[in-house]
This record gives C-alpha cells, structure tokens and sequence, in this order.
C-alpha cells in the first residue's frame, strides 16, 4: 500500500468514526503532520476523497469535511431499497437459498442471550447483514454498487445504534427478513425489507448537530475499549 493510500484510507476511517464531523475545517499540513507524511501523497489522498464525496476544497482556504446533505442520503436509501429488494425477490425463487443465507442465519436468528450488545459491533455486523444479502444474490456488479452505496452511508447508519431499542430491533428484523426469504414469501420479505430500511432512513432525518458531537463522544469511548 503506497502512502497516499494509507492516508486516504486514514481519513476516511476518520470521517466514518466521528473523528472529523461534517462541517470540520482543516488543512493539508495540518494532515501531512498527522500523518508524518509529504504534502504530495495527503492531496493526492485528499483530492480522491473530493471525489468520492466525503471534503470539499476551498482554494486557499483549506479543506473541509463536506457537510450533510440530506437529500444525497435520501436518494442513496432509494437505492438501496431497490438493490436489496431484487436480490431478496431473487433469492426466493432460489431452491439453494438455506444454504446461501446459512451464516447470516447462524449470526441473526440466535437466542437473545447470544445477541452482540455493543454498538460498535453492532453497526458492523448490519452492514456486513446487507452486504451479505447481496452476496448470496450471486451479482457482482450489483454487488459492488452496493457496496459503494451502503459506505457512503456508513457515517449516518452507525448513528442508529446509539437510538434505546434499535440493537434488539434489528436483531428482530433481520430475522424475520431471512424467514421470509426461507419460506419464499416474496412479497412478505420484501416488506419488511423496506420498512427495515426506511427505519434506518428515519435517523438521517433526526440527525442535529448536538446528536453528531454526543455520537463522537460515545463512539470515542467505545472504541478505547476494544
């Protein structure tokens, strides 16, 4: 991995983890100094991330952590649905389809007992729920679409863990979504798919300022934990 790769990657782990919050103002040698590294790989790193959404570059002001644009996250959901709910209407015309969802069967439908309560944790077995979703649909392209959706969005949806309730309910949905995926109730499964999502979609449109800063705060300290 070359080094505006590491740094690339680096900030983007910071944006994702709450270390830079929507609206933070910086400069590339502000980063190069973080990183120990040249000017030249932090904006080579740092162009690609304007690219791919996540700064914006103000010419002899800086950099910025792009803010959030509810409308972009609105329409990112609508993607989302309609990717996710053609591979589960596909699985369910799949007679391979318990063996296909076997893993996220063995993480999901388990005893309460058995449940992940951290939300750090939680967040990523979610993700890595849908990604495994598309997985089992057997379409790479769709796949990587995906993929490329779900991690734009990644910064939003880890702030629904943090809502009283929301780990026990997803734990819920997500198996009620693979029983109806086993028992090829394709208009039942792809209910409750929605609805699952637009619960999640739900929390982009509660999101404030305090909410994003308390979130850093919490997620720092779950972190250091680990």
């Amino acid at each position: 991995m070359n080094l505006a790769e590491k740094v690339y990657r680096q900030l983007k782990e910071d944006i994702f983890d709450f270390r830079m919050l929507p609206g933070d103002r910086f400069s590339e040698s502000e980063v190069a100094e973080r990183m120990q590294a040249s000017r030249t790989p932090v904006r080579e790193a740092l162009y690609r991330l304007e690219r791919d959404g996540y700064v914006q570059v103000y010419f002899r002001n800086g950099w910025q952590v792009r803010p959030f644009d509810f409308r972009y996250f609105e329409e990112l959901y609508d993607v989302r649905i309609v990717l996710e709910c053609e591979v589960v209407r596909r699985l369910c015309m799949e007679s391979d389809r318990a063996e296909r969802l076997a893993g996220l069967v063995t993480i999901w439908c388990c005893k309460p007992s058995q449940r992940q309560v951290d939300p750090v944790d939680v967040a990523f077995l979610d993700e890595e729920f849908h990604f495994g979703l598309l997985e089992c649909g057997q379409n790479k392209q769709m796949e990587a679409i995906h993929k490329d959706v779900c991690e734009r969005l990644r910064i939003v949806r880890r702030l629904d863990f943090y809502e009283p309730g929301r780990i026990q309910a997803t734990y819920e949905e997500h198996s009620s979504i693979l029983d109806a995926i086993l028992s090829a109730d394709s208009s039942r499964a792809t209910r409750e798919l929605t609805r699952h999502i637009e619960l999640s979609r739900n929390t982009v449109r509660d999101i404030t300022v305090h909410r994003i800063q308390e979130a850093r705060q919490r997620y720092s300290t779950d972190l250091s934990r680990k």
